[in-house]
């Protein structure tokens, strides 16, 4: 039987009209399905990082970024080696990611070579010196590239002022930190310009990876009265071995970061690791959501805690001042 001509043109533009329709569903649904890669770059494994680890991830769950349904994040540690830093942020831009976030100032300095000459946003966090290290210019202002994040130079001056207050025989203050880590020589020269302001010595014991920082810390015993190490990667990631020659010798140790007082170090004014992590990831969020990193304000990070640990204390048979006990944020028995 042949089909009238009217009906057959009816029939053809209505098989169009559903294909059509399919089409543009299905373009739809992939649309909807795209999945945003985020590169995490860490430079070494050790507490304090694993929490701003930590603090991102949870914080992009809370801004809607689920890992497996709108977004996978490449989790990459280079293990404290600049030259894999280096590999790693190299990857990610081959990888075409959607943005990085970078963990300490190698990973972000390796992060920020990578991405030159693309449009790839870099959200730094746990850098203390960010104009320093060459990651932006200003402090106050946007940067105008695609780079931002959140800068925490350490509360120096009051963490010095804290080993005066608790250690009530200081005259020498021995300082243990990598001179190949930007961040750590930052924070160091300030340490041991405000001390010798105040009359006091300062003997330094610098080290080129954590295998020299057992050494570093022997050749500090009977020369000084307290220890301090600032938020250096190298020498926290081999804390034990210091902490053990440490307390051997009745040394007390002071750090940068409140993660290693819970390890054993004494006491510490220090950076909230975990909500710098957040903080990190609030300022990712908005890129992703449209905003321009170079129009995103970089950010001081927003909590510190006064951290103290008794029974560290207590083994070394340091006396802790009332006066800085009352204070405390944080009392670890």
């Amino acid at each position: 039987m042949r089909i009238p001509k009217m009906i057959f043109t009816l029939l053809a533009a209505l098989v169009f009209i559903i294909t059509a329709s399919g089409c543009g569903a299905e373009k739809e649904q992939t649309t909807q399905e795209k999945i945003l890669k985020i590169g995490v770059t860490q430079f070494v494994a050790h507490p304090a990082l694993d929490l701003d680890q930590k603090g991102f991830l949870d914080q992009m769950k809370e801004e809607g970024f689920i890992d497996g349904q709108n977004v996978k994040f490449d989790i990459q540690n280079s293990q404290g080696d600049p030259n894999l830093a280096k590999t790693i942020a190299d990857k990610f831009v081959g990888d075409k990611v959607d943005a990085i976030l970078a963990i300490t100032t190698p990973s972000s300095q390796a992060a920020a070579q990578a991405t030159k000459g693309t449009d790839i946003p870099v959200v730094f966090i746990a850098v203390s010196d960010a104009v320093g290290a060459g990651l932006i210019k200003s402090l106050d202002q946007p940067t105008g590239t695609n780079i931002t994040g959140v800068y925490s130079a350490d509360p120096v001056e009051q963490q010095m002022d804290l080993v005066m207050e608790m250690v009530p025989d200081l005259k020498q203050v021995g300082l243990i930190y990598n001179a190949g880590e930007a961040n750590s020589v930052s924070n160091i020269n300030r340490a041991k310009q405000y001390l010798e302001s105040k009359g006091f010595k300062v003997v330094e014991a610098p080290v080129a990876s954590s295998n020299e920082v057992q050494a570093a810390a022997q050749s500090l015993v009977g020369r000084v009265q307290a220890v301090f190490v600032p938020q250096d990667n190298t020498v926290i990631s081999a804390l034990e071995a210091l902490l053990k020659v440490l307390q051997d010798n009745k040394i007390p140790l002071f750090t940068g970061d409140t993660e290693s007082v819970k390890r054993g170090a004494v006491a510490t004014i220090g950076n909230d690791e975990y909500d710098c992590g957040r903080q990190g990831a609030t300022m990712l969020a908005r890129v992703l959501k449209g905003e321009k990193s170079g129009e995103v304000k970089p950010e001081e990070i927003r909590k510190r805690t006064l951290m103290i640990n008794k029974a560290a204390a207590a083994n070394i048979g340091l006396q802790i001042p009332e006066a800085v006990l009352s204070r405390a944020d944080e009392v670890v028995d």
